[in-house]
């Protein structure tokens, strides 16, 4: 007789504020808001694949984080939607712009602020970047304790390209249409961002890729997470929040609100808004 099927491990539920009643939520927890985007990621990878990144990258930094004083770190639902008008040319991208993602953002802290007591959003999209600072730049200004950290890894390339494509080789390898996988422009991103800005990605790269996926791995997707959720770790547990709402590593000063970014490890940093 064959053995049986080992049972899947059950998910983490002791983080998961969406699987959580009433009663169980502990007033002053600290609570992680994973925030991705609905948007084109060439024709290999899913639409929602900067949501899969912020929230994988959010409940593996809920489970590395000490329980505090309040119990364990929770995880809030990821937010689907960004601010993606620079996709807006390929069908499937959602982008609500960097209004109604502000409005979303503040309104979230607010009610969360009636009970939690620490906010931190985990940006899986580097064009939530700018609403994000000035947002949270502005929350803080009304005593929330609140703040925000990205999912980039160093050295990536721009776009759905070998970086992105071994993060979802990792975390989700049977959404990866790997033999759709084609390299885009591979030109570096400070050659493209003129016509970007002017014209979007699709007048660049009508696939929609920036980089080469053709050498991913999900070995250099495990890499690529684990730095990702280190930093994160280190950032949280030092809070060293600069003028912006960002969450800083401890070496380095924070900035003034309006300083400049810095540099943007994707195209979506620097994108045109909707």
């Amino acid at each position: 007789m064959a053995r049986p099927a080992p049972r899947p491990a059950a998910p983490d539920r002791a983080h998961d504020l969406a699987h959580a009643v009433w009663p169980a939520v502990p007033s002053g927890a600290l609570v992680l808001v994973p925030a991705g985007s609905t948007e084109q990621h060439g024709p290999h990878l899913p639409l929602d694949t900067d949501t899969v990144v912020a929230d994988a990258v959010a409940r593996r930094l809920a489970l590395a984080l000490p329980a505090g004083a309040y119990g364990p770190p929770l995880v809030a639902p990821p937010l689907p939607y960004g601010a993606s008008g620079e996709h807006a040319g390929f069908p499937g991208t959602v982008s609500i712009g960097h209004e109604a993602l502000g409005v979303v953002v503040v309104e979230l802290v607010r009610s969360l602020a009636l009970w939690a007591g620490r906010i931190v959003f985990v940006s899986g999209h580097g064009g939530n970047a700018a609403t994000l600072d000035r947002a949270l730049g502005g929350l803080r200004a009304e005593g929330h304790d609140v703040a925000w950290t990205g999912c980039g890894v160093p050295g990536g390339d721009a776009h759905a390209g070998r970086a992105e494509t071994s993060v979802l080789l990792h975390l989700a390898p049977e959404r990866v249409r790997t033999g759709a996988a084609e390299p885009g422009d591979t030109r570096p991103l400070a050659a493209l961002l003129p016509e970007l800005m002017a014209h979007g990605v699709r007048a660049v790269s009508p696939k929609g890729v920036l980089g080469d996926p053709t050498g991913a791995s999900a070995e250099e997707g495990r890499h690529a997470v684990d730095t990702m959720v280190a930093t994160a770790l280190r950032r949280v547990t030092a809070w060293t929040v600069d003028g912006r709402g960002r969450l800083t590593d401890p070496e380095r000063p924070p900035v003034a609100r309006k300083s400049a970014h810095s540099e943007p490890q994707s195209l979506d940093e620097r994108a045109a808004p909707r």
